[in-house]
């Protein structure tokens, strides 16, 4: 049986959608929420009334009405009511933190992995949970973000940088924490991440790609993430971009994953400087003006052009989000990502909106903690 956790609001209703209108855009007022779930303002003063009283909501201090000229006390979540845990599990180490209500780090953590075998990966995240418990008076949730095929939330179907298959990660955690536990692909959690409390919020349809050991893509449309059962298998990363480049390890010749993936840019680096050479020093050469690096580094870029005009022409997102380890590739390679775009572009096509976000662990540890946040706020059963 899993763990039971007390709901966010006292109904799954129009409630909740008051709440949850206050989590993603508040300090708002009044008049605002009312708007935006086409409410009158009285609905609104009953419907809110139950959640200011429970502690749930607060009333700020007065501020001027810009259309009305009087006064109005925005409301706003007590962020701090509520307490999650987000973790990022990678082939040999797990990073986690803590979060409150909309996701901001109060404290971090990381422990390496000795071994990939289930129960002993799950008693190192347990530990780790343990430590980052101690920042905070208790914990609502835990959100763990993986690369592979996850189901139902719990079991991880596949993971093959672990060597991982129907593994119910989820039960196991929970065994052995006593906190309710979701399980989530990574890049859908990041995903999640940017549509709530990110680049994406408020957007009606976006896209994430994320750049490191693999190639990750997301979409939001409509305020829906785009998932089906191949969510996590990576696709994108096989998309074709140059008939003449390299084999990728599944026998694909040029495609995104050939070209982009830290491994594709090191290792074509690393051949023709005759010496191993990291992900930075190629950017930083490249940067330098090394004209061995530069071509490499260019060649991606352009590479990521291509994947960067596809997506805007087939779904015409309003924005493309650039995230993951890689994401450095984005301004050392910017030039030619242009070039790439141009290539598959009609000219007259508005400029592609372009974000990126920081590329450490803590963003893919973030969107695992919106992951639990998300389970939590919107009363389904954790």
């Amino acid at each position: 049986m899993r763990i039971a956790t007390p709901p966010w609001t006292p109904d799954s209703g129009v409630i909740q959608s008051v709440a949850l209108e206050v989590l993603l855009n508040g300090p708002i007022s009044r008049s605002d929420i009312a708007r935006r779930l086409n409410l009158s303002q009285g609905s609104l003063t009953r419907l809110s009334t139950p959640l200011i009283e429970s502690g749930l909501l607060i009333e700020l201090e007065e501020r001027a009405n810009s259309h009305a000229g009087r006064p109005s006390r925005p409301l706003d979540v007590v962020v701090d009511s509520q307490h999650f845990i987000g973790m990022k599990l990678t082939e040999g180490e797990i990073v986690g933190v803590t979060t409150d209500l909309r996701a901001n780090v109060s404290a971090s953590a990381s422990a390496s992995l000795s071994s990939r075998e289930p129960k002993i990966v799950a008693k190192v995240i347990g530990r780790l949970v343990k430590d980052l418990a101690k920042h905070v008076p208790s914990v609502t949730a835990l959100g763990v973000g993986i690369g592979g095929l996850v189901d139902e939330h719990t079991m991880v179907t596949s993971a093959p940088f672990l060597g991982w298959s129907d593994v119910p990660l989820g039960p196991m955690l929970e065994k052995l924490t006593g906190i309710p536990t979701v399980i989530e692909n990574d890049l859908i959690a990041f995903t999640e991440l940017e549509h709530w409390f990110g680049a994406g919020r408020g957007l009606d349809r976006f896209a994430v790609v994320t750049l490191g050991a693999g190639i990750g893509y997301g979409l939001v449309i409509h305020d829906e993430i785009v998932v089906d059962a191949d969510s996590g298998i990576g696709l994108v990363g096989h998309w074709p971009i140059d008939p003449l480049g390299p084999l990728c390890s599944s026998g694909h010749r040029g495609c995104a994953h050939s070209l982009l993936s830290q491994f594709a840019i090191t290792q074509a680096a690393s051949s023709v400087h005759g010496r191993p050479i990291g992900y930075e020093e190629v950017l930083d050469l490249a940067e330098q003006g090394d004209p061995l690096a530069r071509r490499i580094v260019d060649d991606a870029g352009r590479g990521l052009g291509r994947i960067l005009a596809a997506i805007a022409n087939l779904n015409a997102p309003e924005r493309i989000i650039l995230g993951g380890e890689g994401v450095r590739l984005v301004d050392v390679a910017s030039d030619a990502i242009q070039e790439g775009i141009r290539a598959d572009r009609n000219p007259r096509a508005h400029k592609i909106d372009l974000v990126t976000t920081p590329g450490d662990n803590t963003e893919w540890c973030r969107g695992a903690a919106v992951i639990a946040i998300q389970r939590y706020v919107l009363g389904r059963r954790l």
